[in-house]
């Protein structure tokens, strides 16, 4: 991945952005489904009251999906703002190019670029969202993408990921059978769920990157994680 590193605790079909694209398609279709009924889509929909409690209706946002996939979670978004009056404009960014074609068939706007180093000017998008990303690097990579996220967002960053618990991986292994998911995806998804964070560490890296803001436990055995960006 161009700009960042994979971390080694296991691979994953989407650490490879040149993987097989009907083997990526049958996967980001269920990690759609997974985010809808395992917490994906609920965790960012927090982040958002969180990041933007204070916004009126009427307003108009920028939001920008590093990392998008199929896309789904920038539709959560919009939802989410068409329920309070506020109209938000995604746009998203995806190394694979598989994926980016598949998100732009949905009418997302979508980038093909590395998320550590975005064709995007600083303080240029009202919102940055990262979703389920940050679990796939080392921790310098995942430094140095919240701070990039930092120097792209002028209202907020949110940052939603998987918690470890003993629980998560069977958990995960039973509602992915039950929904009839892929081999690649079930098991891509407990190497995700091993990849994942504790609330401490996913704090201090926050800090390493120079950043404060909350971390909050969800439902599914996530994470969500928002601050405000400096130099607004």
């Amino acid at each position: 991945m161009a700009g960042l590193s994979i971390t080694p605790l296991g691979a994953e079909l989407l650490d490879d952005p040149l993987s097989d694209p009907a083997t990526v398609a049958e996967s980001l279709r269920n990690i759609a489904r997974a985010n809808r009924w395992f917490g994906g889509a609920a965790a960012v929909r927090f982040g958002l009251d969180q990041a933007l409690s204070e916004v009126s209706p009427g307003a108009a946002l920028s939001l920008l999906d590093l990392g998008t996939g199929l896309g789904d979670l920038p539709r959560v978004a919009v939802g989410w703002g068409a329920r309070r009056g506020v109209r938000i404009t995604p746009v998203g960014l995806e190394l694979n190019r598989s994926a980016a074609a598949l998100a732009r068939s949905t009418g997302l706007a979508t980038a093909v670029a590395c998320a550590g180093m975005p064709p995007i000017r600083d303080k240029s998008v009202d919102v940055v969202l990262l979703s389920q990303v940050a679990h796939h690097l080392t921790s310098d990579s995942v430094v140095h993408l919240f701070r990039a996220c930092d120097r792209l967002a002028r209202r907020a960053v949110i940052v939603a990921d998987l918690r470890r618990h003993p629980l998560a991986v069977p958990s995960f292994r039973f509602g992915a059978r039950l929904l009839g998911f892929d081999p690649v995806t079930l098991a891509d998804g407990v190497t995700s769920i091993r990849r994942g964070f504790s609330r401490p560490q996913l704090l201090e890296l926050m800090a390493q990157a120079g950043v404060r803001g909350r971390v909050d436990h969800r439902p599914g055995f996530r994470l969500v994680a928002t601050w405000q960006p400096g130099g607004r």
